[in-house]
């Protein structure tokens, strides 16, 4: 599985284990190239992405249904997914160079575009995964924020009969957001984080689940499908604020469905799981609720009993982004502290490793690894702080991160990795799905952007109300 980073710490361990002989790298303990044998599996692998992709943007597909209409929204998610699912494969195939069987192994994203695209693109990769995991980051720490406040909410709601307007600023459960994710930051590396990131699979479900059966019983309530064939009405919105949003929207599709850092089966397994999932939430959210569907399903209020029931939703929601925070950064993490092993190898405070527990190796402390993880958690807090806006922050990334990464970059290594001949037939196929997904790009990121801007025009930083 083309995933994560090694950890600085690591280093010195894998070098010896790369130094062995054959007959050790054939051993229960090592892989074929001498490496530490991996302890990954289909199903940590599944969940892992499970846990990075399926979560707060399913929350945000009723909306996206309502700007696009129920022609062209279910036609742009199962596209979306399709394309992820096809470019995911071909990154797959990357994963050993020359043989599929017994090339050398590419342990990480990078490392793949390294060996087949060379030096420079593998900085242009490098540059736009890691902005793209900064920025994951900082819309996980506004989602978290968005759901903690809404259980505040709901039970304000309840207790004033829906007659206060209940508003409450985010910035305390941002603050909140951080201060676990300054603990869990201190996992030293991405395979330690197995059991987090299963539980927040299992959020993952728990909150999907209840957006889903909270809309299909609004549905079974009223007894009708709301919404139209183009989506939200012109007069309902003027005809720019109708194209600006249906820009969004691909935006947020792009969000749920960016992921590419899988293997076959786990890639095979996931999509189709998130994919069910995310077309009968989007569509039944919107059938709820038509053209006033919210921009989050569970924390706009669209639903306000069972009060507790919203409540176990957005607490599923919080937990979950714990562990989808963790999954996003961990190779950020590895891959600086590797940068600065590798420039600075004499220096203690980067390398230097101490036993908290006397005669435990349980957890060893590293005080670069303390200082900048932590650096890296507050900026993650405060930049939310400031600029608040989930779901055009969410359009920007899925916009930014979907066509390089998920697209792009797999394509072009695929064509090298397999020798496509340029020009020919199949060359010509995969040029044009990539240029296809790079415009879709563009006009979702401009729509974001525009979304952003309005906002800008109300918000007053450190002062957003829910």
């Amino acid at each position: 599985m083309i995933s994560g980073e090694i950890t600085a710490t690591q280093q010195s361990s894998l070098e010896i284990s790369m130094s062995l002989s054959p007959a050790q790298g054939d051993s229960k303990c090592f892989d074929d190239d001498g490496r530490l044998k991996r302890t990954g599996t289909f199903w940590t692998a599944s969940a892992h992405m499970i846990t990075a992709v399926l979560g707060s943007g399913v929350l945000s597909l009723a909306w996206a249904s309502a700007q696009l209409g129920w022609v062209t929204g279910p036609i742009v998610l199962l596209l979306f997914a399709l394309v992820t699912y096809y470019t995911s494969c071909l990154l797959a195939s990357c994963y050993r160079s020359g043989d599929p069987v017994t090339g050398r192994r590419n342990y990480t994203y990078m490392d793949a575009v390294e060996t087949y695209l060379g030096d420079f693109k593998v900085k242009i990769c490098g540059a736009i995964q890691y902005l793209n995991l900064f920025g994951v980051a900082i819309g996980y720490t506004i989602a978290a924020s968005i759901s903690m406040a809404a259980i505040r909410r709901s039970n304000c709601f309840h207790d004033s009969h829906v007659k206060d307007p209940c508003h409450f600023s985010n910035n305390i459960y941002m603050l909140a957001f951080g201060a676990i994710n300054l603990f869990f930051s201190q996992i030293p590396d991405f395979h330690q984080i197995s059991w987090l990131s299963i539980l927040a699979a299992v959020m993952s479900f728990t909150c999907s689940i209840i957006g889903l059966g909270l809309g299909i019983s609004k549905v079974a309530e009223t007894g009708e499908f709301k919404g139209s064939l183009t989506g939200i009405s012109i007069g309902a919105v003027t005809q720019t604020q109708k194209i600006w949003r249906s820009f969004q929207a691909l935006g947020a599709i792009a969000f749920a469905c960016s992921y590419s850092l899988i293997m076959k089966k786990a890639t095979l397994l996931s999509v189709s799981v998130t994919t069910v999932l995310y077309m009968m939430i989007g569509c039944f959210g919107y059938a709820a609720f038509g053209d006033l569907a919210p921009k989050n399903l569970l924390t706009g209020f669209g639903f306000y009993n069972p009060y507790w029931f919203l409540d176990i939703a957005n607490i599923a929601i919080v937990v979950h982004l714990v562990g989808a925070y963790q999954v996003s950064c961990q190779p950020l993490f590895a891959y600086v502290e590797k940068r600065a092993a590798t420039k600075f190898p004499q220096s203690a405070f980067i390398n230097e490793e101490y036993n908290m527990i006397k005669g435990s190796k349980a957890y060893k402390l590293n005080l670069f690894r303390l200082v900048w993880r932590i650096l890296f958690v507050i900026s993650t807090t405060i930049i939310p702080m400031v600029m608040p806006f989930f779901e055009n922050i969410a359009g920007i990334l899925g916009a930014i991160g979907f066509w390089p990464l998920t697209v792009y970059f797999p394509v072009e290594m695929y064509i090298v990795q397999e020798k496509v001949p340029k020009w020919s037939s199949r060359w010509i196929s995969l040029q044009m799905l990539s240029v296809a997904c790079l415009i879709i790009s563009i006009v979702a990121a401009v729509g974001s952007f525009a979304g952003v801007v309005t906002d800008l025009k109300a918000y007053k930083p450190f002062q957003t109300n829910n």
